[in-house]
């Protein structure tokens, strides 16, 4: 079985990132697909969504060595069960933010953390998804490099387009002059609201990236009231829009 990553990643917060990875693990669990999400967002978020607590499983898998047995075996006994079939998740924190700076410090190479993905090599995973904090460089880009595909979600609105340039120079640059093998499976438009803002932005985006423009993810109520009840979009409001859109992503990523 050949386990393909997806890294949701923008040098912005507050565009979906967390909200994206969450749901769209589920949508392909859903489809019977088995996906670990790992959380490299000190915020610890993944967690918080799912009705976990955050815990420091992302800051032992940064900081293992990854040819000890004994230290993969710890790692793994992190990886939580999050009630839901298929559904994995490894955990963060705030400790997140320390085993960056480790990583920097000991000026660990680009390749760092999809070494460390060998340490889920015989959990028989269809897809291991890494959500990402809104940093610029360090863990985003290891995490850049680990990926077979990378989604960026990005707000509809002005200031949200210059974080997108600056991820899509990262993913050019690791592409052009470190011979990074994935590819950008798409630029996602997220709070999509049909205010004139939203279609603007919108036609911008398509005017610059073309094809590789996905269908948006309109702003909806649900899906902040999902955080409140730590569901999913599919299992608090799996009829509406939200949902739907959310599906038709992970249709769009199963095709790959």
């Amino acid at each position: 079985m050949t386990t393909k990553v997806i890294t949701v990643s923008n040098q912005k917060g507050g565009v979906g990132k967390t909200t994206t990875a969450v749901n769209l693990s589920h949508a392909l669990t859903l489809r019977d697909k088995h996906v670990l999400l790992i959380d490299l967002d000190p915020q610890g978020q993944c967690a918080t969504k799912l009705g976990m607590d955050s815990q420091m499983g992302t800051y032992y898998f940064l900081t293992t060595q990854p040819g000890s047995s004994s230290e993969i075996t710890f790692v793994r006994q992190w990886i939580r069960d999050t009630g839901r079939d298929y559904l994995h998740l490894l955990p963060g924190n705030s400790m997140t933010a320390a085993a960056q700076m480790m990583l920097s410090v000991q000026d660990q190479p680009i390749s760092y953390i999809k070494e460390l993905l060998k340490i889920f090599s015989k959990d028989r995973l269809d897809y291991i998804i890494f959500d990402t904090s809104p940093s610029v460089g360090g863990l985003q880009e290891r995490a850049i490099w680990a990926a077979d595909l990378v989604i960026i979600p990005t707000a509809t609105e002005f200031a949200s387009l210059d974080s997108l340039s600056k991820t899509v120079t990262t993913i050019h640059t690791l592409r052009d002059k470190k011979n990074w093998k994935g590819g950008l499976l798409g630029i996602l438009p997220t709070f999509f609201d049909g205010t004139n803002e939203s279609r603007d932005s919108i036609l911008d985006l398509q005017a610059t990236f073309k094809e590789k423009v996905l269908s948006p993810i309109h702003r909806a109520t649900v899906l902040r009231e999902c955080w409140s009840e730590a569901k999913t979009i599919f299992e608090y409001a799996s009829g509406t829009r939200a949902a739907e859109e959310y599906r038709s992503l992970a249709s769009l990523v199963l095709k790959y």
